[in-house]
């Protein structure tokens, strides 16, 4: 929704935040039977990473049984050894808070010795309400753009609906979404102000992209969770990697990275860099005044100090800068805005094996996040400067116990921020206009809740819990939101139906606005209204279809907001203020289709979403000009009714390798609307060669067609848009050993 106050030059920040957390890990259970269907007792089972050295081994007990704990989410090989029989082996992915259980009929040795291979199981959803999508680092790698410093390509190539919008990710109606990294949260409330990353995508080994059916252990930011799993070490052993590219607009994207492991120990340490003369999405065709620069480092560090405790720490640094791209007649006054960001992140996490059921998890972490925004001289009617610091600093626990038919979770948080924030306009059109302020509020947060996933029979398994949050700011607000699921695996045909309803909350951002710039406000015939925290209501069914490999997933949802959580852009200032909404409507069909490996070449992944976003009532928190509502719903701002991505990978002779993805929109909200703008079709693809084992060399084309097409409309930096033109990089990568 845009929102027009023109004529007002205030604003304020202070977003209280983001109370959503799991873990990275999974448990995985399992059966060892001979060809009568009894136990074996004493088999050796080893469960490894499929990209990494990473792996474990124990052995069946009297029942058959196996059990592995704490095991990070990911993708892993289990094999079976067993004297006289046949090893067996089955592929598997596990999820965050999941405890998949493995069966493994063993038959008789033969002669010739053999290892069996099992059809992978069915999808993680199959036993839990959770939608979710997985990507891995060759995934990131290979999708064209995706490994750059500032893309969300691994998000909207990949996830229904999602999309960048204003140079935000928008998904399932909304851009309150939650990062958390090996399921720590890395909090941020700069909603719409932060355009720059947390981290470089290279880092990443897997992630778990959540958007619906959450479990009680998810809050706050909820329209999406993503579970950033980093680059540990276990997949290298002295190894390092150089990767550097060139492109047109003399874009540039590098990194080395280092990591080794012991038996007990591994790092993985990163310095990275970029620099673009294309850094933000323009307001017109030409490109002008755009460049953005970046430099960030990570590390990560993982002690197993005994068998039942790690230790893992995991940190990272980064500094971007954008200018504002203008327009012809922008540059042409001389105007020069920039922004600068900066964000630092601590995370520290013991886990503790007490037992063969329960694992406890108790993880610290800090997070600094800092967004300044620097008018010119050559703004026009004011210059505008906003300089907002955030300090993060808060702790959870969380206890995992998984035993026979139940998995159950539940934990604590606590979370305090600091803001300092100082704002400030000065008009350039003779009025002597000068306002400033500057504001110093706190805000916490405490948060609990219980989850239980009970397999009732191995055809239904039922999703439970309840979570409840404090927020303390301006006001203090309670709230109680109770979440329930059920997913029924059809027999034979392993088709799986699933459910969901619940309840969330979004605590909201804190206002101080007072003094000269209330005063002016009130002036001009516009108030102030404190924000109150977004409050939801979801409902999902779904349907998910495994078939020779292949893997359809189709699912319906509703969310029903109320005081729904937007932002509107000051004038032509390119700040925006918070702002509350007396309610929303979204709702719509998504699918997901991905195939196995086709002719042992090529993979398929679609995704396609049919979404309906709408708003309904007047603004009940922010600054308003207290206008009457809009009868009956109307569109929100951000509004795309149909969304299609496709990403076709393929492995080619002689170590070739290509990636090409399409995206296709019908087109956003036009102005205020009732109109939309026309659809749009954009082409990506990479072309690759692996030269030895050291070194490989691709080309990326985005944007392949050079299609340039209006992507959305409304007040500068928040509104008008085009699309990005063709990019044309070459990457070079280089691994060595130190």
């Amino acid at each position: 929704m845009r929102l027009q106050l023109l004529g007002v030059l205030a604003a304020f920040f202070l977003f209280w935040s983001a109370a959503a957390w799991a873990t990275i890990f999974g448990h995985v259970r399992g059966t060892v039977r001979d060809p009568q269907n009894y136990p074996i007792v004493g088999a050796r089972v080893t469960i490894r990473a499929a990209a990494s050295a990473w792996s474990q081994a124990a052995q069946s007990n009297a029942e058959g049984e196996f059990e592995f704990n704490a095991i990070p989410a990911g993708e892993y090989v289990v094999t079976v050894e067993a004297q006289g029989f046949s090893p067996m082996q089955q592929r598997m992915g596990v999820a965050a808070d999941t405890a998949p259980v493995l069966h493994f009929p063993l038959t008789l040795a033969p002669l010739a010795q053999k290892v069996t291979v099992l059809e992978s199981p069915e999808p993680a959803s199959t036993a839990a309400t959770a939608t979710q999508t997985i990507v891995n680092r060759a995934q990131i790698a290979e999708t064209p753009g995706a490994d750059r410093s500032n893309s969300l390509a691994m998000i909207t190539d990949y996830v229904p609906g999602a999309v960048i919008r204003a140079n935000l990710l928008k998904i399932r109606g909304g851009e309150q979404v939650t990062w958390l990294v090996d399921g720590v949260p890395v909090p941020n409330d700069n909603i719409g102000i932060n355009v720059g990353p947390h981290f470089d995508p290279k880092d990443i080994d897997y992630i778990e992209l959540k958007r619906g059916g959450y479990s009680a252990e998810y809050g706050g930011r909820t329209y999406g969770i993503f579970n950033v799993v980093t680059r540990s070490g276990f997949e290298r052993h002295n190894e390092g990697e150089l990767v550097t590219s060139y492109g047109n607009f003399n874009e540039t994207n590098d990194q080395v990275s280092l990591g080794s492991h012991s038996d007990r120990f591994a790092y993985y340490a990163s310095l990275n860099g970029n620099r673009t003369d294309l850094g933000l999405s323009t307001p017109n065709i030409p490109v002008l005044h755009d460049q953005g620069a970046g430099l960030g480092g990570f590390g990560s560090l993982i002690f197993n100090v005994t068998p039942g405790d790690q230790l893992r720490l995991v940190t990272a640094l980064r500094q971007d800068r954008y200018q504002i791209p203008n327009t012809p007649e922008q540059q042409a006054l001389g105007m020069r805005d920039v922004d600068r960001e900066s964000d630092a992140f601590v995370n520290f996490s013991w886990v503790h094996t007490v037992n063969s059921a329960t694992v406890l998890t108790v993880s610290p972490y800090y997070h600094f996040n800092r967004a300044e925004y620097i008018g010119g001289e050559g703004d026009w009617p004011i210059i505008p400067g906003d300089d907002r610091a955030s300090t993060y600093v808060g702790v959870q626990a969380s206890l995992a116990v998984v035993e026979g038919k139940s998995n159950l979770h539940l934990g604590v948080q606590t979370l305090a921020e600091h803001d300092d924030m100082r704002f400030d306009v000065t008009a350039t059109d003779g009025s002597g206009l000068a306002v400033s302020q500057r504001t110093n509020p706190w805000g916490n947060l405490e948060a609990a809740f219980v989850q239980e996933q009970y397999k009732l029979t191995p055809w239904l398994t039922l999703n439970g819990g309840a979570r409840v949050t404090r927020f303390s700011g301006l006001f203090t607000e309670t709230s109680v939101d109770p979440r329930t699921g059920a997913a029924i695996r059809v027999p034979k045909l392993r088709w799986v139906l699933h459910g969901f309803y619940g309840r969330s909350y979004q605590p909201p951002p804190l206002d101080s606005v007072a003094g000269p710039l209330l005063q002016f406000a009130v002036q001009k015939g516009f108030g102030f209204s404190p924000l109150h925290g977004e409050r939801d209501e979801q409902y999902e069914f779904g349907l998910t279809i495994p078939y020779r490999g292949w893997v359809l997933d189709v699912g319906n949802f509703r969310t029903r907001a109320r005081d729904y959580l937007d932002h509107n852009v000051l004038g032509n200032s390119n700040i925006f203020l918070p702002l509350t909404i007396q309610g929303a409507r979204i709702r719509g069909w998504e699918a997901t289709l991905r195939s196995p490996q086709l002719f042992h070449r090529a993979q398929i992944n679609l995704a396609y979403s049919r979404m309906q976003a709408e708003g309904w009532g007047g603004i009940t928190g922010g600054m308003t000009d207290f206008e009457p509502p809009e009868a009956g719903y109307f569109p929100l701002d951000h509004d795309q009714r149909n969304t299609v991505s496709a990403v076709i990978s393929s492995r080619l002779p002689r170590g070739f390798w290509t990636t090409a993805t399409v995206a296709y929109g019908s087109g956003f909200l036009k102005g205020d609307g009732p109109a939309y703008l026309p659809a749009h079709t954009t082409f990506d693809v990479s072309v690759g060669r692996q030269f030895g084992e050291n070194w490989s060399l691709a080309l990326t084309a985005l944007n392949a067609a050079n299609h340039r097409y209006l992507l959305d409309e409304g007040n500068s930096f928040e509104g008008t848009h085009f699309a990005d033109p063709r990019r044309v990089s070459l990457e070079l990568r280089y691994r060595f050993h130190y």
